[in-house]
């Protein structure tokens, strides 16, 4: 069954939330997993390719835009199909793909903006009625 694990972050900021899905992506990448992130939509996704090219100018992460060609073991996209990924999904989406229950582990990276608390209660609600084992990652101290 499928891990989720929530990340509760101090701040309520968009950068905060995308620099911690860089040092996130950096972590499950160097275990040797693969990542999927997933994001609302292509502006954030090419948001998120660029930040996670200059996070941490001694860090290297090998990453591209799901569909681009050769692969990638971290691939970001917005689109629903998550191709063959099957390993890590990072959600940076308000809602749950439809696909997550594929993976192995899913995260989900909750700030301290009501924008992304409420539809964050609702899906760790979702996870929980459903049985999947949640875990959550108290970021704020």
């Amino acid at each position: 069954m499928t891990q989720i694990d929530f990340y509760l972050l101090p701040e309520g900021e968009v950068q905060s939330r995308l620099n911690f899905a860089c040092r996130l992506a950096e972590t499950i990448w160097k275990k040797g997993h693969r990542l999927y992130i997933h994001v609302p939509d292509q502006a954030t996704a090419q948001q998120l390719d660029e930040k996670l090219w200059s996070f941490k100018p001694e860090a290297f992460i090998p990453h591209g835009l799901l569909g681009c060609q050769p692969p990638s073991p971290v691939e970001i996209g917005w689109q629903e199909e998550p191709g063959d990924h099957h390993d890590v999904l990072l959600n940076l989406d308000l809602k749950i793909p439809s696909h997550f229950s594929r993976f192995q582990r899913v995260a989900e990276i909750i700030d301290d903006s009501e924008t992304i608390k409420q539809p964050k209660r609702a899906d760790w609600k979702f996870y929980r009625e459903r049985g999947y084992p949640i875990k959550a990652h108290d970021m704020r101290s």
